[in-house]
Parts: structure tokens; C-alpha cells; sequence
């Protein structure tokens, strides 16, 4: 097995690269906040060091995961966006989950859809979904403002009960909007 550098992706105001040591003291103060119990938090630091070296090694198994945000500006790393699909989810999903101070912003949308046009235009995707715990209002409001729409909810091995939101197939997107 080959093993995969994450490629850099351009937006406006972003870049979407792969993880760094420099990522991981703010992935930490991320997990350790009840706040990110939607994306599988909180977690204690040796926990979360543990979710950062298994995203590194999701890369390379799968050629693909997810992006560290990078706010173009400053260098400021401002959360994650990109696909998944550890063992035990049904399929590959476009994730996200911002940093508390980068929320508000347009920063996940920007992010999400830069990541989903490279799984669909650069690694051959035909379909994507997002997977969200109940109660997640606002991943899915992002996942609707996405053009994704509530499909099924099933049983995650990690997380519980969650919720499949379908994306938009390649040929449904129109450039630019979504």
C-alpha cells in the first residue's frame, strides 16, 4: 500500500490541506468541549490524540479524509471538512465540524463544498451523504443549505443513532451555487 498526502485545496478565504502537528493543540481544545459532541466529543487529550493520528492513517488507507480548515488570512486552523468512511459507516460521507470562534461564518459551507466537488470531480465520487446525530440543528441546516436532504437514520457504530442527509449527485450541481 501506497501511502497518500492529502492534497491542497483553495477557496476564497480557505485552505483545505492535510493534518499537521501544528493541528492538533486546537483539535484538542475542540474535543475537550461538550460542544463537539456531534462529532463524536467530548474526549480527553490523549483520546483526541488518537482521533488525529487515526485521520492521518484514514488518509492513507483510503487516499482521502479530512481536511484540516485553514483560514487563509492568518494561517488560523478553523476545523474540518472532508470525506469519512471509517469502518462501520454504510458509506463515505462529507463531514464537518468547526472550531466555536470560526462558527457563523460561511467558513463550513465554503469548506464542504470545495471538498465535495474534489470527491466528485477529482476521486470519481457519485453520491454523498452526511451523517448527523439528532439534535445537530445546526449541521443540518448546513447540510441543507448543501442541497443535501434527510434520507434514513441508522444505527452508528461510534456514534449511535444518526441521520443520513443525501447530497446532490454530480450532474445535479449547478457551478458556483453549490
Amino acid at each position: 500500500m501506497s501511502l497518500t498526502n492529502a492534497p491542497r485545496l483553495d477557496t476564497g478565504r480557505l485552505i483545505l490541506r492535510g493534518p499537521e502537528p501544528r493541528d492538533f493543540e486546537p483539535l484538542s481544545a475542540f474535543y475537550a468541549d461538550p460542544h463537539c459532541a456531534g462529532f463524536g466529543g467530548p474526549l480527553s487529550r490523549d483520546e483526541a490524540w488518537r482521533w488525529f493520528a487515526v485521520n492521518i492513517g484514514h488518509w492513507h488507507i483510503h487516499g482521502y479524509g479530512y481536511f484540516t480548515i485553514e483560514m487563509k488570512d492568518d494561517g488560523a486552523p478553523a476545523g474540518l471538512s472532508g470525506i469519512w468512511n471509517p469502518e462501520g459507516w454504510p458509506e463515505p460521507e462529507l463531514g464537518y465540524a468547526l472550531f466555536p470562534a470560526f462558527e457563523g461564518k460561511g467558513i463550513a459551507f465554503e469548506a464542504s463544498v470545495r471538498a465535495r466537488k474534489w470527491a466528485y470531480d477529482d476521486l470519481g465520487f457519485t453520491t454523498l451523504s452526511s451523517h448527523i446525530v439528532p439534535g445537530n440543528a445546526k449541521s443540518e441546516a448546513l447540510a441543507a443549505r448543501l442541497g443535501a436532504v434527510y434520507e434514513a437514520t441508522y444505527a452508528n457504530p461510534h456514534m449511535g443513532e444518526d441521520r443520513i442527509f443525501r447530497h446532490p449527485a454530480p450532474d445535479a450541481l449547478m457551478d458556483g451555487v453549490n
